[in-house]
């Protein structure tokens, strides 16, 4: 279902379409949300009511789809797997892209298969990977398939040299496999510990004097001296022999190793040992525990005990044996005090000034939340190398070079935030059998795709108001292709570019949402698609071709149901320049002539930095069931990607920094008003609900704005970021001890004395994200201030996300309930 709903007809409101996008003629002068230009359709009719048991039951009646979906080698077949509700193991599948169907694979056959992550040789004739902590390697040709490895200590990363051997760590040893003689050779063994000292000349009296009057003792010394000599000659005269193990110390442990592509050089980031994910005192109780007792489960730290100590890198030149620190002074701006504004206003307001100061800033390797990919990026022929760093302030993204002969960085492209570098669209790497990189950069206010060769300034190979995500060099490096959402915010598609000419070309006409990963020959693409109707199935797109569906999973009984495609639509806004895209769903029989108004619910989604107004099926489908059952008990319901949401670019993104919870109730308001101008809705009768990020922004709407929503239900809600997680949190609000001001405007605890209207909070016991006792110290804030309005349902064996059907269940009619008692 791609168009307007299944039904009978539509409803039309006015109507003006710009370049496929809805738009609002401005009108300063306005007070109330003008209507929005957008065709509402009416809801389908449906033969059966939903149930709350239907919806919430175990969803594997809705189809168990297909998931971690890769190409085979040879670009004939793709490999996915399958897992029911609830199963501790997963199923794995292949199917031949010219099969209608899949075949399950044996458990004996699991090693054999083609593997989703593994690296090629110089050649791309055979293909190295790790199956069950053992090394493998296939050659392409034949598909034979040779086990290198079976151990019980697991190899962790493997690669191919320059030569074609083989490379592989195992703890901290680097293992090669020479590929002509098969000798197994040690290229470094890291010890973090401190160097043994040898042999030791006696230093105090006593021992002076033992050396000298006992002829004995003096010979023991003597000889141990001697093999101590006679050992270090050897290793430096037998080729025969490993290398000596490098020491250093006791302080730090390895977080990242990386060798270079000639096996020459190794990079290792390292992290004060000290530092801990969590303190001794973070802990989770579970009173359901297995032997009947209270458990103690260990969590992470707060982001307000968070002290993350930075990184630093060490580099190894394994043939001539040195050392270098690397340094962090090559990096543009490494010791600016980029929060020298933030930590003024906040000294100010304690009656204290602040005096801003140069210092080395705390760097660490970059990670990209949403891709897998290594911060340490070698080239494929010379020895050169690209690193991209972070500040641990958030405010700075590096892409450095690395002198491999002094160990010194420099910077190749950075990019300032004064609010937050993206988590996101980090993804970079080099071209091969050139000098140049190729990134993602939110520099202009939206992810884009840049090329710099070191000597060189940047190139913009994407521009526009869309996010360009996910991208992957072609096979032959003659195009870079990637996800991008030109049509609409809410529509994603893919596209190429060609290097040489900078052109671009779409490939697909998809109306909906999608992931893709291209085929090992560059010639067809394997799509995760989806629509507002339609979960998420396999196809496949030769390039130039037509589009193929390779699953059915989805569920006769889901597909067969009429349900309601919420119309996406644009939202004026009376508090910034964008308009707010939002899902609306319509009560059965709407009729926006009728002179009785319609309730409504506003449905908040988590995370914050999430994109849930879009084309493709919902992540959240327990809520997008439970929206049409709304909608049949005659509801009008609303799911904003308020400020602070994914894919509008940086400043949407940004506008919630230091201020968490106002800019999204703002356009919370201004959708109620485009529900009340445009869906025949009472302002008096709207309810919202949230879990997560949506629970927080249910207790900011409910606590600073009380007469907007009449009842508001929060799940696994954070009420204080200062109990949060750090890596997360100090992006939108830096850190406690630095910026209290933020964390006390953006925490529902902090406005809790403004509750007025039925609040029901809900939260797992075992959720060990947002904590239970986050709920648990709101509840005794509205006790302390005699809040009668409020209830709370616990469940106690819920993680963040539930997983048990009768948790879900009795969760959503608590919600039902609340709204049908406050909102009609």
């Amino acid at each position: 279902m791609t168009g307007a709903f299944r039904g009978f007809g539509l409803s039309l409101l006015t109507l003006t379409i710009l370049g496929g996008c809805a738009t609002t003629p401005s009108n300063d002068t306005a007070q109330a949300v003008a209507p929005i230009q957008v065709a509402l359709a009416t809801p389908p009719q449906v033969d059966q009511a939903l149930t709350l048991n239907q919806i919430m039951a175990n969803p594997d009646w809705m189809g168990i789809l297909a998931k971690g979906e890769y190409w085979s080698d040879d670009s004939q077949s793709i490999y996915f797997a399958r897992q029911a509700h609830g199963a501790p193991t997963r199923d794995f599948y292949q199917q031949a892209i010219t099969a209608q169907s899949a075949e399950q694979l044996a458990l004996n056959q699991l090693h054999s298969a083609d593997q989703q992550y593994g690296v090629l040789d110089g050649s791309k004739s055979r293909k190295a990977y790790i199956y069950q902590g053992n090394v493998f390697v296939k050659v392409l040709a034949t598909g034979q398939v040779s086990q290198l490895t079976r151990l019980n200590k697991p190899v962790e990363d493997v690669r191919f040299l320059n030569n074609g051997d083989i490379a592989y760590w195992q703890g901290n040893e680097v293992v090669r496999i020479h590929q002509d003689s098969g000798l197994i050779e040690q290229l470094a063994l890291i010890k973090m510990e401190n160097a043994p000292k040898g042999v030791q000349e006696p230093d105090s009296y006593i021992a002076k004097q033992q050396h000298r009057l006992i002829q004995y003792v003096a010979m023991q010394q003597d000889n141990a001296k001697h093999k101590a000599a006679y050992k270090e000659e050897l290793a430096k005269a037998d080729p025969t022999m490993a290398p000596e193990p490098w020491y250093l110390g006791d302080a730090e442990t390895i977080l990242e190793k990386s060798l270079s592509p000639d096996g020459r050089y190794l990079i290792l980031s390292l992290m004060d040992k000290s530092y801990s994910w969590r303190s001794e005192h973070d802990i989770m109780p579970n009173y359901l525990g297995k032997d009947g007792y209270v458990d103690a489960v260990p969590v992470r730290a707060r982001v307000a005990e968070d002290e993350n100590p930075g990184q630093r890198l060490v580099l190894l030149d394994l043939v001539e044996r040195q050392k270098h620190d690397v340094t962090i002074e090559g990096l543009t701006g490494f010791d600016e005090d980029v929060l020298a504004s933030v930590k003024a206003e906040n000294a100010q307001a304690k009656g204290e000034r602040y005096k801003s100061e140069k210092q080395p800033r705390k760097i660490q390797l970059m990670q990209d939340w949403g891709w897998s990919q290594s911060a340490i990026q070698w080239h494929n022929q010379d020895n050169q190398v690209a690193i991209m760093l972070e500040a641990v302030d958030n405010k700075d993204r590096w892409i450095a070079s690395l002198d491999l002969n002094s160990g010194k960085l420099a910077t190749e492209h950075r990019l300032h935030d004064d609010a937050w570098v993206n988590y996101n669209f980090n993804q970079f790497g080099w071209l091969p059998n050139s000098d140049k990189l190729y990134y993602l950069s939110e520099e202009t206010g939206y992810s884009h795709l840049y090329l710099k060769s070191l000597v060189g300034k940047p190139q913009a190979l994407t521009q526009g108001q869309f996010v360009v995500s996910d991208i992957t060099l072609g096979p032959k490096a003659q195009f870079i292709y990637y996800k991008a959402n030109k049509q609409h915010p809410g529509i994603d598609n893919v596209y190429r570019v060609e290097i040489a000419t900078g052109e671009s070309e779409q490939l697909t006409q998809w109306n909906g949402q999608l992931d893709y990963s291209l085929s090992p020959d560059g010639t067809q693409l394997l799509l995760n698609a989806s629509r507002r109707t339609e979960p998420s199935e396999l196809f496949v797109q030769p390039i130039g071709g037509e589009l193929k569906q390779l699953t059915h999973y989805t569920s006769d009984a889901f597909k067969q149901y009429a349900w309601q495609a919420p119309e996406v639509v644009a939202v004026a806004s009376t508090h910034g320049a964008a308009d707010v895209y939002a899902r609306v769903y319509l009560p059965q029989g709407y009729d926006k002539n009728n002179a009785h108004k319609y309730p409504a619910v506003i449905f908040n989604h988590g995370a914050g930095y999430l994109q849930n107004a879009h084309y493709g099926f919902s992540g959240y489908f327990r809520e997008f069931m439970f929206h049409n059952l709304l909608t049949q008990q005659g509801y009008v319901v609303m799911d904003m990607d308020y400020r602070g949401s994914k894919g509008y670019g940086r400043d949407w993104r940004t506008a919630v920094y230091r201020n968490m919870g106002h800019p999204e109730v703002e356009d919370l308001k201004d959708g109620v008003s485009w529900m009340v101008a445009n869906a025949n809705v009472d302002a008096n009768k709207v309810g919202t609900y949230g879990g997560s990020y949506g629970g927080f922004l249910t207790f900011m709407a409910l606590f600073t704005e009380p007469e907007l929503f009449q009842a508001g239900a929060a799940l696994r809600p954070v009420t204080d970021w200062a109990h949060y997680n750090a890596p997360y949190t100090s992006n939108i609000l830096n850190t406690p001890d630095v910026d209290a001001i933020a964390y006390e405007r953006s925490s529902p605890i902090e406005h809790a004395q403004g509750l007025q209207k039925p609040l029901l909070i809900m939260s797992g016991v075992l959720d060990d994200n947002v904590f239970f006792q986050d709920s648990v110290r709101l509840v005794q804030r509205l006790i302390e201030l005699e809040k009668p309005m409020f209830e709370t349902a616990i469940y106690p064996v819920e993680p963040h996300g539930f997983r048990q059907p009768s948790s879900w269940l009795d969760e959503y009619r608590r919600i039902y309930k609340l709204f049908e008692q406050e909102l009609k």
